[in-house]
């Protein structure tokens, strides 16, 4: 009896291990058919039709301008590239010459190391040196093994504090304020400055990419316009979780956090189209939602804010300036057939 009691009590173990087993091996089964059938709904999915820009406050972006034509290798990554990307702002001048310079601090240094070690094996081994020495200690060898390093590692903390400081200086009074929004997935683009309208970027397909001689997956229906040669005040933030506004060619990153406004200072040497990604993990869609900046000149960037329906600020002061002449006009216009009848 007692060995009959333990087969059936061994029996309901296998039969309840087995039970577990089918339900993990299926609900796993179930959880990798749901994560497919999202894959293929994201696959599938327009990135147009993904932005809800049915606000009446958005422009109508790109339709009213013709954008400008990318220049090849300028403001994006160019296939077999090994270096960073040109520069484009000042603070990406300064940051690519520190840059450019601990690459040969760290050649300079790996040579000397390299070379330390071919002179120890060549002159410390058994057969050049077959008596070892019994030296312990250098105090000269480890007085400057200490302070060569310290002061290597000096000479690179002054001019990174300096371009960390840089980095995040107050932008002036009189700069342009942009607001960046994020999204899941794409962007959105805000001109408090200018009558506060915005305008809502998505990712174009390749088909419409290749149509217009753009990068794929770098290429947006529209951009954010900014002006070149003044200083722009660039603020993010989100509306669901956290993305990261980029452009390695401006050697810009600010995170765009909900709740929070960042804001940092841009500057734009030339025009141009200059492309850049969200660089914060958002979601499914992360690696979807590009960034192209474009530069005009200050004339076509206001043109541009007009043709949005914004406002620019030396438009509303020439409109009533020229009233009076039309009032005046006006009334020779109302007097001349009076004229005869007097």
């Amino acid at each position: 009896m007692k060995i009959l009691g333990s087969l059936n009590g061994f029996h309901r173990i296998v039969a309840s291990l087995a039970m577990a087993a089918m339900l993990a091996f299926g609900a796993q089964g179930a959880m990798a058919q749901d994560a497919a059938d999202a894959t293929a709904q994201i696959e599938q999915a327009d990135p147009a039709a993904a932005a809800d820009a049915s606000s009446a406050d958005v422009g109508p972006g790109s339709g009213g301008y013709t954008p400008m034509k990318p220049t090849e290798g300028k403001g994006m990554p160019v296939a077999k590239g090994i270096d960073v990307q040109p520069q484009y702002s000042p603070i990406g001048h300064q940051a690519n010459a520190l840059h450019i310079g601990l690459v040969w601090v760290m050649a300079i240094i790996s040579i000397f190391v390299l070379a330390l070690f071919v002179w120890v094996i060549l002159k410390f081994n058994k057969r050049a040196n077959p008596v070892p020495s019994k030296t312990s200690h250098n105090t000269l060898i480890e007085v400057v093994w200490t302070v060569v390093p310290a002061l290597v590692l000096l000479g690179i903390a002054i001019p990174s504090i300096g371009l960390l400081s840089a980095q995040y200086k107050t932008p002036p009074k009189d700069a342009i304020t942009i607001k960046a929004t994020g999204y899941q997935w794409y962007w959105g683009y805000s001109y408090p400055d200018n009558g506060d309208f915005e305008v809502v970027s998505n990712m174009l397909t390749k088909e419409e990419a290749d149509a217009r001689g753009e990068p794929h997956q770098l290429a947006v229906d529209n951009r954010m316009v900014v002006p070149a040669g003044v200083p722009i005040r660039l603020q993010t933030t989100a509306a669901d979780v956290i993305h990261s506004f980029a452009v390695p060619s401006l050697w810009f990153k600010l995170d765009a956090v909900p709740g929070r406004l960042n804001e940092k200072l841009l500057f734009i040497d030339e025009p141009g189209v200059y492309y850049g990604q969200c660089s914060e993990l958002c979601g499914a869609r992360h690696g979807y939602m590009p960034i192209a900046v474009e530069a005009l000149p200050m004339d076509q960037y206001n043109a541009w804010v007009l043709a949005q329906g914004g406002t620019v600020a030396g438009a509303e002061d020439a409109a009533p300036a020229a009233a009076p002449a039309e009032d005046a006009a006006g009334a020779e216009a109302e007097a001349a057939p009076a004229a005869p009848a007097a």
